[in-house]
């Protein structure tokens, strides 16, 4: 049926209400529909895309058999039906009127009379003649004979209508779906004379419907693993995160103890889990040791390598080893895994007797430094992204913290912008005054959660305020 597109734009549109024009309007929809299932997903492995295409086609289908029916209507009944015709190599899949044929099977006579359409759908040419009742079932389906063999016994002997499906395999081996609905037809005596079908090759419709079943069965599974996948991120970063509700104090055996708290903040567009991370963690020489760090990617293979990186970060600093050799090693580990990923991070080392901060940097936001009611980002040390190249090197940069002091820690999706936007920072340093006035470092936290907010956030994030205390 052709699209509305090439419709005579000067021809006069028909009266809202007859044949004609629910023929234009059906030509119409079809039109738009096919430039729907046009801009349809392209992509083959997407299985949303695979299903609406699949919805597309099989309205489509819907659509000519309307304008078939809308055509035959406006036509009217024939005087009668056409002559047998020679036959077509293949079957034609276009309107409905090239898919549907009707035949009369005479019991009185053994006369039997089909259109040219079931020739066609059949695959038989005319000098073949049409096929008898007993002829019928051997060119239908294995599998289906019995269920024709009912339908037709139930209308000759019980006088039952026939409405049902069964497949066909022509001699050019194409297997057809043919829909069947006949009735019988009786002599005044009420006995069955005769019986008519209509049968309609159903195939091509039946191919789209079980495309759209099998890509939306395809779709509702991507989902369910996608719920699965979310919520086992959600667990392993439970699991691996510092469990905190609330400020926690390190570094305590010193004159300047440590009041630290933090916070995550899931991304609100993707709705997955990222591999952003936060940890503070007491060592045995009584230094206290502040991370947070950024994988790239979402979902389980994120926090599965966030989990592995916290943990050795961990062991390594439990170990001794400085922040600019554990970055080193961080580094490596990230190049050689078997999930390779890319990460920033930052990894501090307090040291409460002395009041140094002892930090190394890969490719992270340098800390903010709060004091005196004005802030200031420290001064980042050379440091490349981890897991970027084997050989990078990671050095280290010291600095005294006072008492009073606030030390702002965070990844970038917080403050996410181009490189060289900066507009993220000024905003956490013009916080200054009020976080001047915060009572403790979980207060710290709470006001930078409610500038930054977490709504409309396109990526994840990670914010953690150190305190230092009198």
């Amino acid at each position: 049926m052709p699209s509305h597109l090439s419709a005579d734009p000067s021809a006069q549109h028909p009266e809202p209400g007859t044949v004609d024009a629910l023929i234009t309007q059906t030509r119409r929809l079809r039109g738009d529909m096919d430039a729907v299932r046009r801009d349809a997903g392209a992509d083959e492995d997407d299985p949303q895309g695979r299903w609406q295409r699949a919805l597309c086609e099989l309205a489509m289908h819907h659509l000519d058999d309307l304008g078939a029916h809308l055509g035959q209507l406006k036509a009217g009944v024939p005087d009668e039906l056409p002559p047998p015709a020679a036959p077509v190599p293949g079957p034609r899949t276009g309107s409905l009127l090239s898919r549907v044929g009707s035949a009369e099977w005479n019991l009185l006579t053994d006369e039997v009379s089909w259109s040219e359409e079931l020739y066609r759908i059949f695959g038989r040419t005319s000098a073949n003649g049409p096929m008898t009742l007993d002829e019928l079932p051997s060119v239908v389906h294995a599998d289906d004979q019995t269920l024709l063999q009912g339908m037709v016994t139930g209308c000759l002997i019980d006088g039952r209508p026939i409405d049902g499906e069964f497949r066909i395999v022509r001699r050019d081996g194409l297997v057809r779906t043919v829909h069947m609905m006949g009735e019988p037809v009786l002599d005044p005596d009420g006995c069955t004379a005769a019986m008519w079908a209509v049968l309609r090759d159903v195939s091509e419709l039946r191919r789209s419907e079980r495309t759209l079943r099998e890509s939306r069965d395809s779709f509702q599974r991507r989902r369910q693993i996608e719920r699965t996948e979310h919520r086992v991120a959600v667990e392993l970063q439970e699991a691996v995160l510092p469990p905190w509700r609330g400020s926690l104090r390190f570094a305590h055996e010193g004159p300047a103890p440590l009041d630290v708290a933090a916070h995550y903040l899931p991304s609100a567009t993707t709705g997955l889990i990222g591999g952003d991370w936060y940890d503070a963690l007491a060592l045995p020489d009584g230094d206290a040791l502040l991370t947070v760090g950024d994988l790239t990617g979402h979902g389980v293979a994120a926090t599965s390598s966030m989990a592995m990186i916290l943990g050795a970060l961990r062991g390594m600093a439990i170990a001794g080893i400085g922040a600019g050799d554990l970055m080193s090693h961080l580094n490596r580990l990230l190049e050689t895994s078997v999930q390779p990923a890319l990460g920033s991070a930052i990894c501090c080392r307090y040291d409460p007797v002395d009041q140094k901060l002892t930090w190394a940097q890969a490719g992270h936001p340098a800390p903010l430094l709060f004091r005196g009611g004005t802030g200031r980002a420290l001064g980042r040390p050379e440091g490349v992204l981890l897991g970027a190249t084997p050989r990078g090197t990671y050095e280290e940069a010291t600095v005294r913290l006072l008492p009073g002091d606030l030390l702002l820690l965070h990844t970038d999706g917080l403050t996410r912008g181009s490189a060289d936007d900066d507009s993220g920072t000024r905003r956490l340093l013009g916080l200054a005054p009020r976080l001047a006035g915060t009572r403790d470092a979980q207060d710290c936290v709470r006001t930078v959660v409610e500038e930054f907010g977490e709504s409309s956030r396109e990526d994840d994030a990670c914010v953690m305020a150190v305190r230092v205390g009198h």
